[in-house]
C-alpha cells in the first residue's frame, strides 16, 4: 500500500521512437544527443519521448504541459501501455506496466486507472447512468451496485438529476462531466486525463477546472493531467512538467515555474500568464519582526531599519497597530515620545495562501500589510511595493533570456 505523499507513478529514462525500426539507427542518434528534427531527417523516425524522467506522488494533481508534438500525450499513454516504450521503465505502484502481458495489463487498467479523454466518447444509445457505469459493467458488477456507484459519481459532478437523460440532451460541458463521472465510478487509484477540457468553451472549461479541484480536495486521487494550456496547468496543478520536442524542460510548482523559469522557452510561455493569480503571498512575504512590547518611539523607529513599517502585536501575537517610517518621523517632528502617538490601526490583513491578485486591494493604502494565520496571529509582513516588484520579475527574466540569445 502506498503511503500518502509517496511516489506512485515514475517514468524512468523513457524513450519512445515512432517508426519501423525504433531501436535501430534512430535510437543511436537520440542517445548520441541529436534533436528531434535531425533524427527525423537522418532516419525518417520521429522522437516521441527523449529520456523522460518524472514521478507523481500519491494524491497529487500532476500536470504535463506542452505544445503539439511535445510528447505530453505520448507520456501519459505509456502509463497505461497504450504506447510501448522503446527503452526505459514505467513504474505504477511498484509494477513496471510495460512488462505486463495483455491479460494482466487489462486487469491492471480496469482496477487501477480511470481515463478521461478530450472527446467525450459516450455511447449515444445508453443513458447517462449506463454510460457512467459502463466500466463497472465490463468488470461484471451487477446492475444495482453499478447504478449505486454511478449515482454517487454523478453527484460529484452535479449530474445526478440527469441520470436517465440521453447524452444528446446534455451540453458539451455536461457530457464531459459524464466522462469524468465514468472514470470516478470504479473508484480508481489513478486518473489519467488527456486534454480532458480542451474541447470546451473557455467559461465551461474554467468551471470544469473548478469542479476537478473540488473533487480532488474531497477524494485526493492521483491525477496525471495533460494540457497544452499553461494557464490551466498553473491553475490546477500541484506540480507542472513542461515538455518540448519529447523532452522534459522543467518541473516545479506553479509558483516555481512562474517565478523561476529554467529556460528562455519556459520564460516565453509565462510572460503572458496573469502572475498575480498564481503567486501566493507566502512566496514573497518577509519575516514579521514585530515591534518589541513596551518599546519607546525612538527605539521602535530604529528597529524599522530599511523596512517601510512594522507591527505591534497583542499578547497572543495578533497585530493591533502598525508603525510606518513616515508616521514615526511626523510624530518625532511634533515632539512626541510616546509610541502610541505614531501608530495606525487601519492596516489590512491577508492570509499566506491568498494570491497577489486577491491581495492587491490591500496595497491601496500604501501601508504595510499583515500576513496572519487562521487564528489571526502575525506570521509575515508584506510591503505594497513587494507586490509590484514581484509582478515584474518574470518580465526581467525574459529580457535576460532574450539578451543571452542575441548576444
Amino acid at each position: 500500500m502506498t503511503a500518502a505523499g509517496e511516489e506512485i507513478i515514475r517514468l524512468e529514462k523513457i524513450y519512445k521512437i515512432f517508426g519501423p525500426q525504433p531501436r535501430g539507427r534512430a535510437f543511436d542518434l537520440v542517445k548520441a544527443g541529436y534533436g528531434k528534427a535531425e533524427v527525423q531527417r537522418r532516419s525518417g523516425h520521429v522522437i516521441g519521448l527523449n529520456d523522460v524522467n518524472f514521478s507523481v506522488k500519491k494524491g497529487e494533481l500532476f500536470v504535463v504541459m506542452g505544445l503539439s508534438g511535445s510528447g505530453k500525450s505520448t507520456a501519459i499513454r505509456t502509463v497505461n501501455k497504450l504506447h510501448d516504450v522503446t527503452s526505459g521503465h514505467v513504474w505504477v505502484d511498484g509494477v513496471d506496466v510495460q512488462t505486463l502481458p495483455q491479460k494482466e495489463l487489462q486487469a491492471y487498467r480496469r482496477d487501477k486507472m480511470g481515463m478521461v479523454f478530450q472527446h467525450f466518447a459516450l455511447f449515444p444509445h445508453r443513458n447517462v447512468i449506463d454510460n457512467t457505469g459502463y466500466g463497472l459493467k465490463v468488470q461484471g458488477v451487477e446492475k444495482e451496485k453499478r447504478d449505486e456507484a454511478s449515482l454517487k459519481a454523478l453527484s460529484l459532478v452535479g449530474l445526478e438529476p440527469y441520470a436517465l437523460n440521453a447524452p444528446s440532451e446534455l451540453s458539451g460541458g455536461m457530457q464531459q462531466r459524464v466522462g469524468l463521472a465514468r472514470a470516478l465510478a470504479s473508484d480508481p487509484d489513478i486518473l489519467l486525463m488527456d486534454e480532458a477540457f480542451s474541447a470546451l468553451d473557455p467559461l465551461i472549461r474554467r468551471q470544469m477546472q473548478d469542479e476537478l479541484m473540488d473533487i480532488q480536495s474531497a477524494l485526493h486521487k492521483t491525477i496525471l493531467f495533460i494540457t497544452h494550456d499553461l494557464n490551466e496547468a498553473l491553475r490546477i496543478g500541484d506540480r507542472v512538467c513542461i515538455m518540448k520536442d519529447g523532452a522534459v524542460v522543467q518541473i516545479g510548482t506553479p509558483e516555481e515555474i512562474l517565478t523561476k523559469p529554467a529556460t528562455g522557452y519556459v520564460a516565453e510561455f509565462v510572460q503572458d500568464v496573469d502572475q498575480g493569480r498564481v503567486i501566493q503571498v507566502e512566496e514573497i512575504m518577509k519575516d514579521s519582526r514585530p515591534i518589541a512590547q513596551g518599546a519607546s518611539l525612538s527605539d521602535a523607529i530604529s528597529s524599522l531599519g530599511d523596512r517601510d513599517g512594522a507591527f505591534v502585536t497583542d499578547p497572543e501575537g495578533r497585530p493591533v497597530a502598525v508603525l510606518t517610517g513616515a508616521g514615526g518621523l511626523r510624530a518625532t517632528v511634533r515632539g512626541a515620545t510616546d509610541l502610541k502617538s505614531a501608530l495606525r490601526d487601519d492596516f489590512e490583513k491577508v492570509s499566506p495562501e491568498m494570491t497577489l491578485a486577491d491581495a492587491y486591494y490591500a496595497a491601496g493604502k500604501g501601508l504595510p500589510i499583515a500576513v496572519v494565520d487562521e487564528e489571526g496571529v502575525l506570521i509575515g509582513h508584506l510591503d505594497p511595493r513587494d507586490i509590484m516588484e514581484e509582478m515584474g520579475r518574470v518580465e526581467r527574466l525574459i529580457e535576460g533570456f532574450e539578451r543571452e540569445v542575441f548576444l
